[in-house]
């Protein structure tokens, strides 16, 4: 059992140590999954757009097979927070759509004997994975918090962890520990531990008020960054530090502005024309990438954050918007009506090499590079209203995951597994909007819950 001593939001100093890790993952995820219930893949869909008109066609693969069961063993301590613990990882594990919790009322009494599993209880349920745990008052405030993961199949322990820190700090162990178990399980890591930017929505549609806004990338753990003063949109995390870009609007004049997570202050940086659109961070948080307007119509430009100008990447009449990074920062993804309808385009970093990636007989918007570099998110409005879809880099393997009234605005989780994008749909005084979340392969949408309506998320990385 490792101990690890915990202050309060660090998980450098939670995990930098190392969490004991005793069998490897990917052994670990052979003898799990040998059973027949595999995670889904990283898709590889037939294409279902290309140069003919094609479009992209409804048809997604993956995350077909069973869920993996896992049984969530109530945490001992006697107390509330090992109930709330327990609650999280199985809400944790349950939302990946790649596991499925056990219900704990099948669960029979006394199967985990002085720490140690009564392995028949525990393999008559089908369970393939176990999680136990404690939670202990250590004082002065403190929680000690150990867990354990089990392979039942194997009747082994895979991991064995303690962590000491502050008592109202439980949920980001919870989503620690279930970040632990999806690594050992699917072999990658998880994405629990994360927050996500978004728009909170309240007001009428005259008179809206959009306010900055964080959370946990469950919902929980709201808070407002800014007072609704002055309308922000389109928030996007730093992947290098805990930071956010956003515009906001003093009257009808957008500005570009940063705003620091851990000290809560906003720094201007800059106004760039009547229409601003974006922005988005550089891999390595240097940089920001945005439209404005510029010779009859809007350029992509670079921002370098200290202080060295403004370089504009594209240079025609026509409009060149909505730009994201690949994760690697050598390319470029935006879309564009260059060639009379709006399309995708992939650039290099330095605005050369300019290639149309989409086809369908439709309109594409807001691209976002997967965190892990395989496949490209964006919004397609065609005959049969919008639509999320994915495709690769290329501009092959076009599928679409959802449509709706309107569904916009997707964003990758850390490990590029599941998207989350905002869902819109009439009403008798204007329109709802909700933030939803989705697997790549198309499958397990779920809403968010969230205090007020959202949009415009921005997923961050993995906590520091």
């Amino acid at each position: 059992m490792t101990r690890l001593i915990l202050p309060r939001f660090s998980r450098r100093r939670m995990l930098g140590t190392g969490a004991a890790t005793l069998a490897g993952p990917s052994a670990f995820a052979q003898s799990m999954l040998g059973g027949g219930a595999t995670p889904a893949p990283a898709p590889a869909a037939p294409a279902g757009g290309d140069a003919s008109g094609g479009g992209p066609a409804i048809n997604v693969s993956g995350a077909q097979n069973q869920p993996i069961p896992i049984a969530i063993a109530p945490f001992d301590g006697g107390s509330d927070t090992g109930a709330q613990i327990t609650n999280v990882i199985s809400s944790d594990l349950n939302h990946s759509g790649l596991f499925r919790a056990l219900d704990p009322s099948s669960f029979v009494p006394n199967s985990v004997n002085n720490g140690t599993p009564v392995w028949q209880n525990w393999s008559i349920l089908g369970a393939q994975g176990l999680v136990t745990g404690s939670v202990t008052d250590a004082g002065g405030g403190q929680l000690r918090v150990e867990f354990r993961l089990w392979n039942v199949q194997q009747q082994q322990q895979l991991q064995g962890t303690a962590y000491t820190t502050t008592a109202d700090n439980w949920r980001r162990i919870a989503h620690i520990i279930a970040d632990s178990v999806y690594q050992q399980m699917i072999g990658e890591k998880g994405y629990f531990d994360s927050r996500v930017a978004y728009i909170s929505e309240t007001g009428t549609t005259t008179s809206p008020i959009r306010r900055l806004a964080i959370m946990d990338y469950d919902g929980a753990n709201n808070q407002f960054l800014t007072d609704g003063s002055s309308m922000a949109i389109s928030p996007q995390y730093n992947p290098a530090r805990q930071q956010l870009a956003f515009v906001s609007f003093q009257g009808n004049n957008p500005r570009v502005y940063l705003f620091d997570l851990q000290t809560g202050s906003t720094r201007l940086v800059g106004a760039f024309g009547d229409m601003t659109i974006g922005p988005r961070f550089s891999p390595d948080g240097n940089s920001l990438l945005m439209s404005v307007s510029r010779n009859g119509g809007s350029q992509i430009v670079r921002v370098d954050l200290s202080g060295g100008g403004m370089t504009a990447l594209t240079d025609t009449s026509s409009i060149n918007v909505t730009p994201c990074y690949s994760p690697d920062g050598s390319q470029i993804v935006f879309n564009s009506d260059r060639d009379g309808n709006q399309q995708l385009f992939v650039m290099n970093a330095d605005g050369s090499g300019v290639k149309r990636i989409s086809f369908g007989p439709g309109r594409y918007a807001e691209p976002c590079w997967s965190p892990r570099g395989d496949l490209i998110t964006y919004t397609f409005w065609g005959s049969g209203g919008f639509s999320i879809g994915v495709m690769a880099p290329d501009g092959t393997g076009e599928r679409i995951l959802t449509q709706g009234f309107l569904v916009e605005c997707s964003t990758f989780c850390p490990n590029g597994r599941v998207i989350m994008f905002d869902r819109q749909n009439p009403t008798a005084s204007g329109h709802d909007s909700r933030l939803v979340t989705i697997g790549i392969d198309g499958f397990n949408e779920q809403v968010v819950d969230t205090p007020t309506y959202g949009s415009d998320p921005s997923w961050g990385p993995l906590l520091a």
